[in-house]
């Protein structure tokens, strides 16, 4: 009988730390499952450090480890995409370098898969980090799915297994930003959850910062709803009713007491820098979807790779 391939996807930056002791637990959890056969691909994207060196080494002692160096630094969401884009086999786990993503789930994830999911995402019911940073990102979840068109999933990574199937169906949406788990919500194939507790990352440091974090929740947002723009529209009428309400008052405020009723400077300038204000907020808002537009119409590819070794 026939083996199926599961190649694991792991994206890198700066993991010299890191990603020979996750080779190795993922070579151990697959030794132990003599059924499949699989890949370790990981996606290098331009570290400053010796992890494309340690890559390059396990490769050449192992056929199994499959290595994509990007000619520069890609980002967050292109790079681990286009990874998924280039992996082989009958299914997807992808999984980050630094052990948030537990190799030890991989077994479930199959699992799922032999039980007849396409889909088996890995979502965190609790994480070894600080409680307003998961309360924070609860709000934003929450926020995401009351404005969406489509059912996302909160608190999943995109830590999980994805079938041929899904794989393909992401290749014919063929977005050059993509936000990972908006699509997989866009496709609606039924998701098998596992929930797990996120630990802390092993060694190294994040190369996660407040920039990344937000490109990431407005990506999804601008992708996913025309919610914010509505708001802006709907805004602008009632500021418009709103003054002409106010400016109705104080007109007959002016002629009931035409002597003694004076308007001051006070409240002119606060409602013109209110009213600036929210103006910015709307055109920082149509910026954002004014610059995913001009990515897709870019049309260009998630990475430009360097070299690739054992593919």
């Amino acid at each position: 009988m026939t083996r199926k391939l599961v190649t694991v996807v792991t994206p890198c930056y700066n993991e010299e730390g890191n990603v020979e002791q996750l080779y190795l637990a993922v070579k151990a959890v697959f030794d132990a499952l003599p059924q499949y056969d699989h890949r370790h691909l990981f996606i290098d994207n331009a570290s400053a450090d010796a992890t494309a060196t340690i890559l390059r080494r396990l490769a050449a002692a192992d056929p199994s480890v499959q290595v994509i160096c990007n000619a520069r630094n890609f980002g967050q969401i292109r790079s681990p995409f286009h990874a998924i884009m280039e992996a082989q086999g009958d299914a997807v786990i992808v999984m980050a370098c630094d052990f948030q993503d537990p190799p030890e789930l991989i077994p479930r994830f199959l699992d799922k898969w032999e039980a007849g999911y396409k889909v088996a995402m890995g979502v965190k019911e609790s994480a070894d980090e600080p409680g307003l940073f998961y309360a924070t990102r609860s709000r934003y979840y929450g926020l995401l799915r009351s404005i969406s068109a489509i059912d996302l999933i909160p608190h999943v990574t995109g830590f999980g297994l994805y079938d041929r199937v899904v794989v393909e169906h992401l290749r014919r949406i063929d977005d050059p930003y993509p936000y990972y788990r908006g699509l997989l919500a866009e496709i609606g194939l039924e998701v098998a959850r596992i929930p797990f507790r996120q630990p802390l990352r092993k060694r190294g440091v994040t190369s996660q910062n407040f920039y990344t974090l937000y490109d990431i929740a407005m990506l999804g947002i601008v992708s996913h709803s025309k919610v914010p723009l509505r708001i802006a529209t709907m805004a602008g009428f009632a500021m418009a009713v709103l003054s002409m309400l106010v400016a109705f008052g104080y007109l007959i405020a002016k002629l009931l007491a035409w002597n003694s009723f004076k308007l001051g400077q006070a409240p002119i300038l606060i409602g013109f820098f209110f009213i600036s204000s929210v103006q910015l907020v709307f055109v920082g808002i149509l910026g954002e979807y004014i610059g995913s537009i001009w990515t897709h119409v870019r049309k260009h590819p998630h990475v430009f790779e360097k070299e690739r070794v054992n593919l």
